[in-house]
């Protein structure tokens, strides 16, 4: 597999009291490896909404291993499950780029809402950038 790939920086104000990084920064990682991830492959989520669809997250879940800390730089890894049909799940890896030690893994599960909030299948458009991705991590 060759999952996307993206690095970030943990800033101050991603830490907690403890001088590690705060849970929920996770979750905003994510969501930046997915944009990037989208917009690799020319399409913005801002493309998206303007065409009307919507991918709010349905299910969210974080494995944390091993701790962040300020100053890290992290490499968020990105894979689009293949197996999903109805909606669309991202799995992500987060590790220290120095080290390529895993930091945490975890998931977005997410729907594909009409412009009337409707759940719908995602759209031809958006089924093939999909398969497009899916066949750059998995060469087939």
């Amino acid at each position: 597999m060759n999952p996307f790939k993206t690095t970030c920086r943990v800033i101050y104000a991603d830490t907690d009291n403890m001088g590690f990084v705060y849970h929920t920064n996770y979750f905003r990682w994510f969501e930046i490896a997915r944009n990037e991830l989208f917009g690799s492959v020319g399409l913005r989520y801002k493309k998206i909404e303007k065409k009307g669809f919507f991918l709010p997250v349905t299910e969210i879940f974080c494995k944390f291993i091993s701790p962040v800390e300020y100053d890290d730089i992290l490499q968020i890894e990105t894979l689009v499950d293949e197996k999903i049909k109805a909606g669309m799940k991202f799995n992500y890896s987060i590790f220290c780029e120095n080290e390529k030690k895993l930091l945490a893994k975890g998931y977005t599960k997410h729907a594909c809402l009409n412009k009337n909030n409707k759940v719908v299948r995602p759209p031809d458009f958006l089924k093939e950038i999909t398969k497009s991705i899916i066949k750059q991590q998995t060469g087939k």
